[in-house]
């Protein structure tokens, strides 16, 4: 199979690259040089040289606050650029797998969301992505749409700094021996390296449509910080930090953990709980 990976330089991206690639596919991954997403004449023309089997886009502005300062570019990044891709995927007859988040959610529900609920974004990044899924379904007979949540892999996450959740916490727990952190948002840490395993295994299928793809379970950050010193064996003392000590000029939901209802009725879930995706990122 032929594969393009769009934002193939990112955090999830070299990882979906390299799990196509130990598959035995011929993957390309594309970095922003080589392809600008808003652009359709770029994308366009790009897709005709490699005429890939399937598109995996993995490119966003997936920053909260820029995407909240500059929405117009969040529209043309989150929202046209998987118009655009959609379009040239449809023309060349590719697959299309758009990646997208738990932030199209408000949390207000409390419990696991399924692919069956209504989205209600609070933010700009939530409803671009949103839009840019309503694109992909509204144009492509053949897409998958992949909604994950808090992400962390070892290749550096060039939209937030390069540090993921993990590693800062590492850093700041060793300059400090201690860390205060916010215990009132509760999400799935998730592998990007399981995700990378579990997009290679949908390609495989034709359960083309919208899908949850978290690991399994569910924690604030105050839980998964801890569990990242006790994984990790490091004596770092981990405090609740007040709502007001980290206070962001955007809201965010509250609760945005994904049921991956489809994926288990399919028989083609493979993640494991999160804390095992984590004893294996440390380990690597």
């Amino acid at each position: 199979m032929k594969i393009v990976v769009i934002g193939g330089d990112g955090q999830l991206g070299q990882d979906v690259v390299r799990a196509f690639a130990d598959h035995g596919d011929a993957v390309v991954g594309l970095t922003h040089c080589r392809i600008e997403v808003s652009d359709i004449d770029s994308v366009r023309s790009t897709l005709e040289e490699f005429k890939p089997d399937l598109i995996v886009n993995t490119a966003a502005l997936h920053h909260v606050e820029k995407c909240e300062q500059d929405p117009q570019r969040a529209f043309e990044v989150n929202a046209l650029g998987p118009r655009n891709i959609a379009m040239v995927a449809r023309e060349l007859g590719a697959i299309l797998m758009q990646v997208s988040t738990d932030y199209v959610f408000d949390g207000a529900k409390g419990s696991p969301y399924k692919e069956s609920d209504v989205p209600q974004p609070l933010n700009t990044y939530g409803n671009t992505k949103l839009a840019g899924e309503y694109f992909v379904r509204s144009i492509c007979d053949r897409y998958f749409v992949l909604r994950t949540s808090g992400l962390y892999g070892k290749s550096p996450c060039r939209g937030k700094g390069g540090l993921n959740f993990v590693d800062r916490m590492l850093k700041l727990g060793k300059e400090r021996g201690s860390v205060r952190v916010v215990d009132f948002e509760t999400v799935t840490p998730t592998s990007t390296c399981e995700l990378a395993k579990q997009i290679v295994a949908l390609s495989r299928s034709a359960n083309f449509g919208l899908l949850h793809a978290t690991a399994e379970g569910s924690c604030s950050w105050y839980e998964f910080a801890r569990e990242i010193f006790s994984t990790a064996g490091l004596p770092i003392i981990v405090d609740r930090a007040d709502a007001q000590e980290f206070t962001s000029k955007v809201p965010r939901p509250h609760y945005s953990v994904l049921d991956n209802a489809s994926l288990k009725a399919m028989d083609l879930n493979m993640f494991r709980p999160w804390q095992i995706g984590l004893g294996e990122y440390l380990a690597r």
